[in-house]
């Protein structure tokens, strides 16, 4: 018997490696007479036509890509057997962070295969929670989502909430009684990066005007404006307080202090930078403009007083916390509480009368207490090398809330006294997974220009090194955006078959600071690209893997990291997973909000970026000699910040021109979007898709059968 399973395995393998080698025939997708000049540049974009996303030749093609997709995905063997292995993982209690407000707590849970996760109140933490909103009675294919960033008022009596349908950067917010359940009448629509700022019997938001009809999803985002809603009227009648009509591409958003005595707006023209205008409700004085220009971040953690608590990199690129006096507004009066250190500050949380600062130390969470004076009073310890997400506090209470999590940790909720510096589990991950069979190891390699970029990288204890090891690749590197230690079970079924995962955290991010980000952005993006190549080149020189047995993964920014990367090597990887990726770098900035990355990249209409752009744009650089790897493209038919254009053209290009016989996809999900809000069967589908997809092409057959 042990001889036929044998047998059977090395038969399943080989034909595995034999069907990839055979042409797909995909979808003949037509081609139009589409050039454009480009400083003397003639550039052709025959595939214009895709970025009608609401035509019928479009759904057209939708379809018959996914027809070709989901027959090949069909083919492989094993592939139920690692969505049974991913649900069976996935299926664990998962709990929020819980925050307090007005007396009571509230926080998010999911039992484990719930599509949505389920909001919870309680009035102490020893009675029983009771369900305020559940998300999943909203659709009945989980495809209505709630965000997570709720608005309490501060009379603790209501809870202002957003939804959002298929995924969509679109929102609708909603008001409940907390105490009765009953749902009031207010409804507010078009709501698009805004938070919900409460103050007295309404609150603050931002919105942008209706979109025409068919361009709801694609159509360029312009006159982002804030209003006030005051409850139990109707939209309509909501004022607007902050607008600038000669500024139709920038984005304003409102906050408001604690005690309800100011009000704040962020403006900003991209991903990075504000500037930060602040009004007096009680005098009802006008906004006092309190920075200039878009160099800096500023974020307001809360007031005390007439003090003002902000975090900022102004003079500091690894971010410091300075206090304003309301009566002395002027920046040259500001004063540094907690100066810049060598670490990154990724943020402050007032508790009590204490601040805790949450460092970036080498990519690993780092905690410090200080008072208000800036004075440091302790480290909090951390159980290992790790992550900590969501900390909540506020002046009213010395209890803080914060989750920790690391590769091999699952997510554990502590509970934290600034006064007592008691430090307690509060709530304790129940998970069928074995930490001590695993090792979590931070590398630092050479870049091509001899910069040292750290990685961490994930296997089991005495993995052999031998460079047949399937390997996973990740990364992002852009929108000072750092990539730090997280439990993820649909990790571990590479984990499980004897394989490596890898987390890059090359420059563009803000793993070390604003001049960490500066170093992978514009002109300088090529670093982004070398650093990966460089991570990808460790990893198969230590033995790690090999080229056919290395997968690279990236998302949104990720996504254009990856379709760049196997343009200018595709030698490194046997497979590749580009994700909703900016993928046409010379028209991003035409859809939604794609004009507020031009800062990160640069744009097509100024000459120098222009070069730049079009030279590592992954649309661009598609080459008829290379040999690609197996590529699956991912993105999805509600995507509103990164348009699926972008992937829908590249993969149409690159079908065109690669000639070889390693298939090169696209898998289009329905009723999704960016990745926000995505129900957990759709989740675990793609995750199955995916493993599946890169193990067939390795030639790896999983097994499960002792997991059954």
């Amino acid at each position: 018997m042990k001889i036929k399973n044998a047998l059977l395995v090395i038969l399943v393998a080989f034909l595995a490696m034999s069907c990839t080698k055979t042409k797909i025939q995909y979808p003949e997708t037509k081609k139009v007479d589409q050039v454009d000049d480009y400083f003397g540049v003639k550039v052709e974009d025959p595939y214009r036509w895709l970025e009608d996303d609401k035509s019928k030749e479009t759904e057209e093609w939708v379809t018959e890509q996914n027809k070709v997709t989901f027959d090949y995905l069909a083919k492989i063997p094993f592939r139920s057997e690692i969505r049974n292995r991913i649900e069976q993982l996935w299926d664990y209690p998962k709990m929020g962070t819980p925050f307090k407000k007005a007396g009571r707590y509230f926080f998010f849970k999911n039992e484990g295969l719930q599509n949505q996760s389920v909001l919870y109140v309680q009035n102490n933490l020893d009675e029983e929670p009771r369900i305020l909103i559940d998300p999943n009675k909203l659709s009945d294919d989980g495809t209505v989502s709630m965000d997570q960033d709720i608005s309490i008022s501060k009379d603790g009596k209501y809870i202002a909430y957003k939804i959002s349908y298929g995924g969509s950067d679109w929102r609708e917010v909603y008001v409940k009684n907390i105490e009765t359940g009953e749902d009031l009448a207010d409804k507010i629509e078009w709501i698009k990066f805004s938070g919900i700022a409460w103050c007295k019997d309404g609150f603050y938001y931002s919105r942008y005007p209706e979109p025409e009809a068919g361009q709801e999803l694609s159509g360029m985002n312009k006159y982002h404006k804030v209003y006030y809603h005051k409850l139990g009227t109707e939209q309509k009648e909501d004022k607007i307080i902050f607008e600038s009509v000669e500024n139709p591409l920038r984005l304003y958003t409102a906050d408001v202090s604690s005690d309800e005595k100011y009000l704040f707006v962020y403006e900003s023209e991209s991903s990075s930078g504000n500037n930060l205008y602040v009004k007096n409700l009680q005098t009802n004085e006008d906004f006092v403009k309190l920075t200039t220009g878009f160099n800096f971040e500023y974020a307001v953690i809360d007031q005390v007083g007439d003090n003002i608590f902000v975090k900022t990199n102004y003079q500091a690129p690894k971010y410091k916390l300075v206090r304003i006096n309301a009566r002395s507004l002027d920046i040259g009066n500001w004063v540094d509480v907690i100066p810049e250190k060598k670490d990154v500050l990724m943020s402050c949380v007032l508790a009590g009368d204490k601040v805790i600062a949450s460092y970036m130390q080498d990519v690993k969470t780092k905690l410090e207490l200080y008072n208000f004076k800036g004075d440091y009073l302790n480290d909090i310890e951390l159980p290992t090398l790790g992550s900590v997400y969501g900390i909540s506090g506020s002046t009213e209470s010395s209890e803080v809330f914060y989750s920790f999590q690391s590769f091999n940790y699952p997510p554990t909720i502590y509970r934290y006294d600034v006064e007592t510096k008691e430090n307690d589990v509060y709530n304790k991950t129940d998970i069928d997974f074995d930490a001590a069979q695993y090792e979590v190891k931070q590398v630092f390699y050479k870049s091509k220009d001899g910069f040292d970029i750290p990685m961490f990288i994930v296997h089991k204890k005495g993995l052999e090194l031998n460079g047949i090891n399937p390997t996973l690749l990740y990364a992002y590197g852009g929108f000072n955006a750092s990539m730090r230690p997280w439990f993820s079970v649909t990790n571990l079924i590479w984990l499980e078959n004897n394989g490596v995962y890898a987390l890059a955290n090359i420059r563009g991010g803000g793993e070390y600071g604003e001049n960490w980000h500066k170093a992978g952005m514009r002109l300088n993006k090529q670093n982004v690209f070398d650093d990966f190549i460089a991570a990808s080149e460790y990893l198969i020189n230590e033995k790690y893997t090999s080229p056919k047995k290395l997968a690279v993964q990236g998302g949104s920014n990720g996504g254009l990291l990856i379709g760049a990367v196997i343009n200018q090597r595709p030698d490194l990887y046997g497979v590749a997973f580009p994700e909703v990726g900016v993928m046409d770098m010379l028209r991003f900035h035409k859809f939604t909000i794609g004009w507020a990355w031009v800062k990160e990249y640069g744009s097509s209409e100024d000459s120098v970026e222009f070069e730049n752009l079009y030279n590592y744009s992954p649309l661009h650089n598609i080459s008829e000699e290379a040999e690609y790897p197996a590529v699956m493209v991912i993105t999805a038919d509600h995507d509103d910040r990164v348009v699926p254009a972008h992937s829908f053209k590249y993969i149409a290009t690159l079908q065109e021109k690669y000639h070889g016989n390693n298939p090169v996809l696209v898998r289009i999900q329905t009723k999704a979007g960016h990745g926000g809000g995505k129900p957990a069967s759709m989740i675990i589908d793609e995750y199955a898709d995916k493993w599946a997809f890169a193990f067939y092409n390795m030639g790896v057959t999983p097994n499960y059968t002792d997991k059954k």
